[in-house]
């Protein structure tokens, strides 16, 4: 908005000092991430007195793990702080006509309140269970059903998949393969100079992603399909787009288990995804890396940077011990955040690498359960591969401190961010 604003007076000839300021990206850049953490910051304390106020405690499972009663009562929904201080900065400082920042504007919108309904019907079954006097147990028919929220994350994988398959905006630079003639001749062709080099481009809408370490390393998911159904292609991309926000959604979801680790992990991925829209954003950035050229993304550098900012600053308050929890409010809405730009910026295969930690998390808990049905089925008696999943509770069992594991689970993801930007360039 007061992008708009300043936009608006300076077309109008309106001197006002440091007006000028709102037209660069990185200027925006800076101003989001330190409006991020200010709300958090100043509003987060406010919102926990809120909370504890609402009595909107979490309450523990019995699960013998060191140190789980003292997280008793401490308030949840705290995904709210982040929500709002990724809103507020976006719609204050992002030019709001761009398709990407509309789309991870909805995009925050439709996870945070599946995750904050999912939030308050756990903290209701909770009160009414109180009022009844009967003894609660986390988990006991509280909350949306699964697959609920599995349909609330497909709805939103329809809305992507869509939007960025379909609409006339989302445009991909490539360059032009013919003669100088050609391209002369043809209007739509566009002419860039470039160290005294003359280049052409072409805009196209074709699904194509990165492929990691690879020296072609474009990818059309058209060539998935027979040659026969390739009108088609877009059910494919659709489906495909569903399968990665759900399952990232997912995955931050179950690393949220530890003070800090979904926070920390989310804004070190974040710190990635800002240089792959700003890179991809910028023309000449995007050239000397020889990646796709995506105009409009670097507008998505504000959304990310105001992202960043508010996981930060909720690490001021999640960090161990935490004063309040994220819930399910603030994972779910994090993890399709993660995943819809990494499928913005065309990087979605390197989402195993630099959401390694999400990855290994959601495995663990899916290699326990398999195992111990089959095992159950086979023997009679269930058995396990971990102490206990997810794999950062195996830790737990294990006698490590969860600060230590929590620390251990960033420089991992550190190293997982650094090798994803290395693809960059090694191929």
């Amino acid at each position: 908005m007061l992008y708009h604003l300043f936009d608006w007076l300076k077309r109008e000839d309106f001197e006002f000092p440091g007006i000028g300021l709102f037209g660069f990206i990185t200027f925006r850049v800076l101003m989001s991430v330190l409006l991020a953490l200010v709300i958090t910051l100043f509003f987060g304390k406010k919102l926990i007195r809120v909370l504890q106020k609402k009595q909107v405690g979490e309450d523990v499972r019995e699960l013998g793990l060191q140190g789980e009663q003292t997280k008793k009562g401490t308030p949840t929904m705290g995904g709210l702080i982040i929500i709002l201080a990724i809103l507020i900065p976006t719609l204050l400082l992002a030019n709001l006509n761009k398709v990407y920042i509309r789309l991870m504007v909805i995009s925050t919108i439709w996870l945070g309140v599946i995750g904050f309904v999912d939030d308050y019907l756990k903290l209701r079954a909770k009160r009414i269970a109180q009022e009844k006097g009967v003894p609660y147990r986390k988990g006991d028919k509280d909350g949306l059903a699964g697959w609920f929220k599995i349909l609330g994350q497909i709805g939103l994988g329809i809305l992507v998949g869509a939007t960025l398959y379909f609409n006339d905006n989302v445009k991909i630079w490539r360059e032009y393969i013919g003669t100088p003639q050609a391209a002369v001749a043809d209007s739509t062709i566009k002419k860039v100079e470039l160290n005294g080099e003359t280049k052409y481009f072409v805009e196209t809408k074709v699904p194509i992603t990165t492929i990691p370490f690879v020296k072609d390393h474009e990818f059309n998911y058209s060539k998935l399909m027979p040659p026969s159904w390739r009108d088609y292609t877009w059910i494919l991309y659709i489906l495909i787009v569903i399968f990665i926000i759900t399952a990232v959604s997912n995955g931050a979801n179950i690393t949220d288990g530890l003070d800090g680790l979904a926070s920390g992990t989310s804004a070190l991925i974040g710190v990635l995804l800002g240089i792959f829209a700003y890179a991809s954003g910028n023309f000449f950035f995007a050239d000397y890396l020889n990646i796709m050229y995506i105009p409009n993304l670097g507008e998505l550098s504000i959304y990310i940077a105001a992202m960043i900012g508010a996981c930060i600053g909720f690490l001021w308050y999640n960090s161990y011990p935490a004063q309040v929890f994220m819930g399910d409010t603030g994972s779910l809405t994090l993890g399709g955040i993660i995943a819809a730009l990494a499928i913005i910026v065309h990087k979605e295969l390197l989402i195993p690498i630099f959401c390694g930690v999400f990855l290994v998390e959601n495995l663990s808990v899916l290699m326990q359960v398999s195992w111990f049905k089959y095992t159950k089925r086979k023997y009679g008696e269930g058995r396990r591969i971990f102490l206990m999943s997810p794999l950062h509770h195996h830790y737990q069992k294990q006698g490590y401190h969860e600060a230590k594991i929590v620390t251990r689970f960033w420089i991992v993801t550190v190293l997982c961010v650094v090798l994803s930007i290395v693809t960059l360039k090694l191929r």
